[in-house]
Protein backbone atom coordinates (compact mmCIF):
# COMPACT_ATOMS: atom_id res chain seq x y z
CA UNK A 1 0.00 0.00 0.00
CA UNK A 2 1.11 2.62 -1.32
CA UNK A 3 1.37 6.01 1.62
CA UNK A 4 2.55 9.12 1.95
CA UNK A 5 3.02 10.93 5.52
CA UNK A 6 4.11 14.87 5.45
CA UNK A 7 4.82 16.23 9.06
CA UNK A 8 6.90 19.64 10.00
CA UNK A 9 3.69 22.10 9.84
CA UNK A 10 3.11 24.88 11.71
CA UNK A 11 2.10 28.58 13.25
CA UNK A 12 5.21 30.91 12.48
CA UNK A 13 5.28 34.72 12.11
CA UNK A 14 5.69 36.34 8.74
CA UNK A 15 9.41 36.18 8.00
CA UNK A 16 9.98 32.68 9.73
CA UNK A 17 11.01 30.00 8.31
CA UNK A 18 9.62 26.00 8.43
CA UNK A 19 10.89 22.54 6.94
CA UNK A 20 8.26 20.08 6.07
CA UNK A 21 8.86 16.14 5.01
CA UNK A 22 6.81 13.58 3.27
CA UNK A 23 7.67 10.18 4.17
CA UNK A 24 6.86 7.56 1.36
CA UNK A 25 6.22 3.99 1.98
CA UNK A 26 5.35 1.15 -0.39
CA UNK A 27 7.19 2.00 -2.80
CA UNK A 28 10.42 3.47 -4.11
CA UNK A 29 11.22 6.74 -5.89
CA UNK A 30 12.25 5.63 -9.38
CA UNK A 31 11.21 7.87 -12.24
CA UNK A 32 8.24 9.87 -10.38
CA UNK A 33 7.62 13.13 -9.76
CA UNK A 34 7.17 14.54 -6.47
CA UNK A 35 5.38 17.73 -5.25
CA UNK A 36 4.05 20.14 -2.68
CA UNK A 37 1.01 21.47 -3.67
CA UNK A 38 -1.44 23.94 -1.00
CA UNK A 39 -4.90 24.20 -0.69
CA UNK A 40 -5.97 27.37 1.32
CA UNK A 41 -9.73 28.20 1.93
CA UNK A 42 -11.82 29.55 -1.16
CA UNK A 43 -8.82 28.47 -3.36
CA UNK A 44 -8.21 25.37 -5.94
CA UNK A 45 -5.48 23.38 -5.51
CA UNK A 46 -1.73 25.39 -6.40
CA UNK A 47 1.49 23.86 -6.96
CA UNK A 48 4.33 24.76 -5.07
CA UNK A 49 7.45 22.92 -5.59
CA UNK A 50 7.75 19.54 -7.61
CA UNK A 51 11.29 17.63 -8.54
CA UNK A 52 12.61 14.66 -10.57
CA UNK A 53 13.32 11.82 -8.29
CA UNK A 54 15.92 10.16 -11.45
CA UNK A 55 17.99 13.31 -10.93
CA UNK A 56 16.71 15.81 -8.61
CA UNK A 57 15.63 18.40 -11.37
CA UNK A 58 13.44 21.12 -9.65
CA UNK A 59 10.66 23.34 -10.34
CA UNK A 60 9.14 26.09 -8.06
CA UNK A 61 6.37 28.18 -9.07
CA UNK A 62 6.81 31.82 -8.94
CA UNK A 63 5.26 33.27 -6.14
CA UNK A 64 7.64 30.93 -3.94
CA UNK A 65 10.73 31.01 -5.99
CA UNK A 66 13.88 32.11 -3.87
CA UNK A 67 12.11 31.74 -0.74
CA UNK A 68 11.18 27.58 -0.69
CA UNK A 69 13.77 24.65 -2.02
CA UNK A 70 12.83 21.34 -2.90
CA UNK A 71 14.89 18.04 -2.02
CA UNK A 72 14.85 15.00 -2.06
CA UNK A 73 16.74 11.47 -0.63
CA UNK A 74 16.04 8.51 -2.59
CA UNK A 75 17.44 6.25 -0.44
CA UNK A 76 15.29 7.02 2.77
CA UNK A 77 12.53 7.80 0.19
CA UNK A 78 11.79 11.21 1.61
CA UNK A 79 11.56 14.63 -0.18
CA UNK A 80 11.61 17.73 2.14
CA UNK A 81 10.52 21.56 1.62
CA UNK A 82 12.42 24.03 3.26
CA UNK A 83 10.50 27.24 3.02
CA UNK A 84 12.22 30.61 4.36
CA UNK A 85 10.78 34.11 4.24
CA UNK A 86 7.18 33.09 5.29
CA UNK A 87 4.24 35.25 3.96
CA UNK A 88 0.74 35.31 5.14
CA UNK A 89 -0.53 34.35 1.98
CA UNK A 90 1.72 31.24 2.13
CA UNK A 91 -0.97 30.03 4.80
CA UNK A 92 -2.49 26.55 3.54
CA UNK A 93 -2.97 22.78 3.60
CA UNK A 94 0.55 21.39 2.43
CA UNK A 95 0.29 18.09 0.65
CA UNK A 96 2.69 16.03 -0.70
CA UNK A 97 2.06 14.09 -3.84
CA UNK A 98 3.28 11.67 -6.16
CA UNK A 99 2.87 11.51 -10.26
CA UNK A 100 4.03 8.15 -12.56
CA UNK A 101 5.93 10.25 -14.52
CA UNK A 102 8.66 12.77 -13.77
CA UNK A 103 6.86 15.02 -16.82
CA UNK A 104 4.64 16.19 -15.10
CA UNK A 105 7.00 18.40 -13.14
CA UNK A 106 7.92 21.59 -14.48
CA UNK A 107 7.09 25.05 -16.00
CA UNK A 108 2.86 24.83 -16.61
CA UNK A 109 2.61 20.66 -16.65
CA UNK A 110 2.49 20.72 -12.58
CA UNK A 111 -1.75 19.37 -12.77
CA UNK A 112 -2.43 17.97 -9.22
CA UNK A 113 -4.81 15.78 -11.30
CA UNK A 114 -2.21 14.10 -12.92
CA UNK A 115 -0.32 12.70 -9.33
CA UNK A 116 -1.75 9.72 -8.07
CA UNK A 117 -0.81 9.31 -4.85
CA UNK A 118 -1.26 12.15 -1.86
CA UNK A 119 -0.69 12.60 1.76
CA UNK A 120 -3.11 14.02 4.37
CA UNK A 121 -1.70 17.15 4.77
CA UNK A 122 -0.24 19.45 7.39
CA UNK A 123 -1.26 22.88 8.29
CA UNK A 124 1.45 25.81 7.84
CA UNK A 125 0.07 29.21 9.47
CA UNK A 126 1.64 32.51 8.43
CA UNK A 127 0.42 35.48 11.33
CA UNK A 128 1.04 38.89 10.02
Amino acid sequence: EVQLVESGGGLVPAGGSLRLSCAASGFTFNEHAIAWFRLAPGKEHEAVSCIWSSNGRTHHEDSVRGRFTISVDNAKNTVWLQMNNLKPEDTAVYYCAVAESSSWCGPRRTFWFRYSYWGQGTQVTVSS
